[in-house]
């Protein structure tokens, strides 16, 4: 994650326009094939159902991952309650020391991202390699994910094939077939050398113990079952109580992620040792709280119902304009901006709650409905409670509150205003340019003119009959 001022981070990325612009044109496509796949007639009423099922699990959460270790355990598989990603990381790297582990293959998981797991493998000398596609494409050019679905949505095949051709001694391709072809042959001996494969985990299924893994690649299939350990990193919300519930997920998360009525490869882990015709021999899962619980305890907890769809980041004006990048965390766009300040803390991660419109599209395009604009609004408002919302919002808020609720000061400002606004440069109704804070919205666009006579005046006119 950066730390480096959000204001920085938004001028940078709004300054890489090549980038901008291929962000842009990833949203516009996958927003079209969500839109023709929600075409589904049944879809309305999956997402009422999927809401459903979310928050109820979250509800009854304790008793859901009591139930999942319960049965995962009964099967051969181990169960570790990480409270924060200090915890999960020891547990992973001291599993790997003690079973001689060299190299470890990973599926795509956020929450590995989220608790810095390849750096702390890394830093006990044990080799890690991404095996999606897109996050060993980051992973060779030391960059980070730039979406929770499509992590190279910010790059070209031109520059994948300069990548490749750099660091893995191929000869320039730009031809996506090709450079597709290159990453397959170097990954497949890594997943046949490595010993343990770590995959993140899409639904938990509590009544049979179950972890469901979705992906369109099939390097997720071959790291839960090429090396002889598999270790599942999920976070604790990612639970429903059993298939039929799970199902209904399934049914609206390739929609909403990828336009796709299914993703193409959907495995399911049950345990480890005799049980299992084939597959690994010890299967650990580590649940991680990280923060979630306090989540849960708040005004935000419906956020924790999120299926990592990326739906409210693809159609976010705000993400659209700045990419993941410019949030500086692993959780970017709408459900970033509520998730990150939950798990990390409001200072300084409530200032990502004010990078939104509040036009409520994110809730719109929601599978799971959740109320987006609503949580965001709560954390702008905890950022004034503790002080670390900007200087001029804090203070514009506690001017606006005494005068909105005084008529006597309210009446002294209008008149202020609009005394102030006509030394403002202005053309027939609307302002140009404003100083100060406002500068940022008159920089782009023009600013209503406040008019001559209020509502209150006119009203009060029409009343007289004058």
């Amino acid at each position: 994650m950066s730390r480096n001022p959000f204001s920085e981070r938004i001028a940078v990325a709004i300054g890489d326009r090549p980038k901008a612009e291929k962000i842009r044109s990833a949203m516009t496509t996958i927003n079209d094939l969500r839109i023709t796949s929600e075409e589904f007639p049944a879809m309305d009423d999956l997402r009422d159902a999927a809401r459903h099922i979310r928050i109820e699990a979250l509800k009854n959460l304790p008793e859901l991952l009591d139930e999942f270790a319960t049965n995962l355990e009964r099967r051969g598989g181990t169960v570790f309650f990480a409270s924060d990603a200090q915890e999960a990381n020891d547990y992973v790297t001291r599993l790997a020391k003690a079973e001689g582990v060299g190299l470890v293959v990973k599926g795509k998981s956020m929450v590995t991202e989220e608790i810095d797991l390849n750096e702390a493998l890394e830093s006990d000398g044990i080799e890690v390699v991404e095996t999606d596609l897109g996050e060993f494409i980051i992973q060779l050019d030391n960059d980070r994910p730039s979406h929770i679905v499509a992590p190279i949505i910010h790059k070209s095949k031109e520059d994948v094939g300069a990548l490749f051709a750099s660091k893995l001694g191929t000869v320039y391709s730009d031809v996506p077939e090709e450079l597709n072809a290159t990453a397959r042959a170097h990954l497949r001996e890594k997943f046949l050398s490595a010993d343990m494969g770590v995959t993140g985990c899409n639904i938990a299924i509590a009544d049979s113990g179950t972890v469901c893994l979705v992906e369109n690649e099939g390097n997720g299939r071959l790291t839960s079952t090429a090396p002889r350990i598999h270790v599942v990193v999920m976070g604790m919300e990612r639970i429903v109580a059993n298939f039929e519930e799970a199902s209904t997920i399934l049914s609206v998360l390739a929609r909403s992620a990828t336009g796709q009525a299914l993703g193409t490869y959907v495995n399911f882990v049950s345990g480890a040792g005799p049980e299992t015709a084939d597959g690994p021999e010890q299967v650990h899962v580590i649940i991680v709280d990280n923060g979630r619980s306090s989540i849960l305890a708040g005004e935000t907890a419906e956020i924790l119902g999120c299926i990592r769809c990326g739906a409210c980041l693809n159609i976010c004006p705000i993400f659209q304009t700045i990419g993941g990048h410019g949030y500086g965390t692993v959780y970017s766009g709408p459900v970033g901006s509520v998730v990150t300040p939950g798990l990390h803390g409001i200072d300084p991660w409530g200032e990502l709650a004010h990078a939104s419109t509040l036009c409520g599209a994110c809730e719109e395009v929601c599978p799971v409905r959740l109320e987006i604009p609503r949580m965001l609004q709560h954390v702008r408002a905890q950022t004034v409670d503790a002080g670390t919302a900007p200087f001029w919002i804090r203070k514009g808020i506690t001017a606006y509150a005494r005068a909105a609720t005084d008529q006597s000061r309210w009446e002294k400002a209008e008149n202020r205003v609009r005394f102030a606004s006509a030394f403002l440069s202005s053309r027939d109704e609307w302002i140009s340019s404003i100083p100060g804070p406002g500068r940022g919205w008159t920089k782009i666009r023009d600013f209503p003119k406040p008019a001559e006579r209020t509502f209150r005046q006119r009203w009060q006119e029409r009343s007289d009959g004058t």
